[in-house]
């Protein structure tokens, strides 16, 4: 009886340990299904975070701001309360004396950098001069007719005539950019009087340059040189 019991014991005490064995196991077969699952959710992830546009994160954060910005604007609506005030009221002085001098820093004309630049900036000055004139917008839609939307079958080509405002409006900015563009101007005067110490225009501009970095070291030399006294 005692060997059976002994047997016994030492079968349940197996069993025991199997089946702690079985439990461990099982916790380590989930844990790994659940590491594969979300590695492969990363993976998915990145993979779409690749396949994104390089400014992603850039558009995100402006449709974000964007819409946070409509939803003030319809509460403020509902209050009857003017959004540009309130919002105005939630800057602290410290960012309005930074946008202020980051306004400041900024140059609206870098200058000549290229011809396609110069004609970008020249088509943005002009549209943000056009003001609307809705009169004469619906006169000529009514004059005109079915003609105002042309198609292949108008005949409208050098009936318009501009109003004499219009005229005048475009003789003074054509004005303002002959006397801008005179001012833009970098060609030096030539002075008669100065000494010709250069044979072409190349060596003329590297005299210059040479007169400016070195010129306080060497004007004793040169002087001496012109009067013949030199050493």
């Amino acid at each position: 009886l005692l060997v059976k019991a002994k047997d016994a014991n030492i079968s349940l005490c197996s069993a025991q340990k199997r089946e702690e064995r079985l439990r461990k196991f099982r916790e380590l077969h989930f844990k790994r299904n659940e590491a594969r699952k979300l590695n492969h959710q990363e993976v998915v992830e990145e993979d779409k975070r690749l396949k994104l546009p390089s400014n992603w994160e850039a558009k995100k954060a402006r449709l974000e701001y964007e819409l946070i910005v409509d939803q003030k604007k319809k509460e403020c609506a509902e209050r009857g309360e003017d959004y540009n005030r309130v919002k105005l009221l939630e800057i602290s002085a410290e960012d309005a004396e930074r946008w202020e001098r980051k306004k400041k820093k900024k140059n609206p004309d870098p200058g000549f950098s290229g011809y396609a630049e110069a004609q970008l900036r020249q088509y943005q000055r002009l549209t943000k001069q056009i003001k609307p004139d809705m009169e004469n917008y619906e006169r000529q839609r009514e004059e005109c007719g079915e003609d105002f939307h042309p198609t292949t079958n108008s005949l409208i080509h050098g009936t318009h005539v501009p109003s004499k405002e219009s005229v005048d409006r475009m003789v003074d900015d054509v004005e303002k950019q002959i006397e801008k563009r005179s001012k833009y101007s970098r060609r030096r005067a030539y002075n008669d009087d100065a000494d010709i110490d250069y044979i072409n225009e190349r060596n003329a501009k590297f005299n210059k340059k040479a007169e400016r970095f070195y010129g306080k070291y060497t004007a004793e030399i040169k002087q001496n040189l012109e009067r013949g006294t030199a050493v």
